[in-house]
This record gives structure tokens, sequence and C-alpha cells, in this order.
């Protein structure tokens, strides 16, 4: 009789369909070790079925416009800091793409998020960036400069592939000639916009977090910017960096 040890070295360098024969046979076992086991692998299964669910309704809008070849989802990370730049990305993954735990990026750990950073951008088609400078939302405001960047984003795409359709985080981007459809919400309901949710705030934090080791007085890198209770208190005591938005901050300076 095979040893729980040597069970577990078993499933846990399976393939799917051996796995599942191999817990099959683990079920028959009447040692607690055994079935504690078949009770993870059971677990983890009811939950990649899970996962994969969730997933399948994120593809709602693109199920729903499947007409169109290239459909690019958009976002932003950036509006409300009281410090950095903002920060749109533009993505198009492919049809069959498949990118387990995709979601908003704010639902994400930093760590899941870097991971996914690199994943959509090995899978996607194209993607681009668009980075629009805190100097830039003084003069223009934060909506304008918002715009901005996602039309830096869609003309950066990678490949110079041309979306036909872009699928838009709530709001409707103007001076585009493209197809656009707004969404509530979206970069939950759309792995379209979730992708560009992601490597839009990941590429964000990054800068910020370089910024941190040029400003280390402001905490840049815990914060990312955001309006903390640190964060203020900072730039009460030291003033204003290069790298804030006068207009976000005029209440904590003289």
């Amino acid at each position: 009789m095979k040893s729980i040890s040597e069970i577990k070295a078993e499933l846990e360098n399976a393939d799917k369909d051996t796995r599942e024969s191999l817990l099959e046979l683990c079920k028959k076992d009447t040692r607690k070790g055994v079935l504690k086991l078949v009770e993870k692998y059971e677990k983890q299964k009811a939950a990649m079925a899970e996962e994969f669910e969730r997933l399948k309704k994120m593809h709602e809008f693109e199920d729903k416009y499947s007409e169109y070849e290239y459909i690019a989802g958009i976002d932003e990370a950036g509006r409300g800091p009281l410090a950095g730049p903002v920060v749109a990305a533009s993505v198009i993954l492919p049809k069959d793409c498949e990118i387990l735990y995709l979601n908003d990026s704010k639902q994400l750990s930093a760590k899941r998020r870097d991971e996914l950073f690199d994943e959509i951008k090995q899978k996607a088609i194209a993607y681009g960036i668009g980075i629009v400078s805190q100097g830039r939302i003084d003069d223009i405001n934060i909506l304008q400069a918002t715009y901005e960047a996602m039309r830096e984003a869609i003309g950066r795409m990678s490949e110079k592939q041309n979306p036909d359709l872009l699928l838009v985080d709530a709001v409707h981007i103007p001076d585009v000639d493209i197809k656009q459809v707004g969404i509530v919400k979206g970069d939950a309901k759309s792995v379209s916009i979730a992708a560009a949710s992601i490597l839009a705030k990941v590429t964000r934090d990054r800068f910020m977090v370089e910024m941190d080791k040029l400003y280390p007085e402001y905490g840049f890198a815990s914060h990312k910017g955001y309006g903390s209770k640190s964060h203020i208190e900072a730039i009460k005591k030291y003033g204003a960096s290069p790298i804030h938005r006068q207009t976000f901050i005029k209440n904590f300076v003289d």
C-alpha cells in the first residue's frame, strides 16, 4: 500500500485526467490523511469551476459584440490621487483568451496584479498605455487629461492593430472615430476592460514606487499618491513635490 506522502506526490504531479482517476481510487481509501487529500482537491475543483463561470460572465459584452473582430477594453488609473500622472490602457484580447483571476484591478492583490500584468501583455493581440503628467492635469483638468491618456493609449497600441470597437469603463471618449460602448463598472463586467485596468494600475503604481525613491518623505510607495492622512500631513510639513497636482493640493499648502 502506498504511503500518504507518496499519494500526495502523485496527485501534485499528475495531469488533470490522471488526477481525476487517482482521486476516484483515493475515495475508497479509509485513511483519514488520504480522505483529507481528496477533500482538498475537491474544494480546489469546485473553486476552479466557480472561477471559470465568473470569467464566462465577464465575456458578456465581448460575446454581445462578437461581430467586431478587434474589441479593445479601455480603462484608467489615477484620477483621484494628489500626485503623479493619470494612466490609461487599451487592450485587445484574443476571442478565446483565457486568463484566470482576471478582474477589476481594485479587487486584486498587488502580487496578483503583477502576475496578471505580465500574462496580459504576453497574451494580448495588442495593447497600449497612455500617461498624462500632473502638470498637464493642472492645465486641462483631470477629466480632459483622462480622455487624453485614453486617446494616447489607443494610438500607442502595439503591433499597430486598430480596434473595431471600444469597451470603455463608464465614459465616452471624445474625438475618437471608433464605435464606443460605455459600461458602468465595466472593469468588473468585461475581461477586456479588466485587463486594461490592470495594465493601467500596475504601470502607475510602479511609477509611484520609483518616485518614492526620489521623494521618500511623502511615502508614495505606500499610498501611491492618494490622499491618505500621512500623505496630507507630509504635504503640510514639506510642501509640494514636483509631482504633486497643484490644483488638487491647494487646500493643504499656503
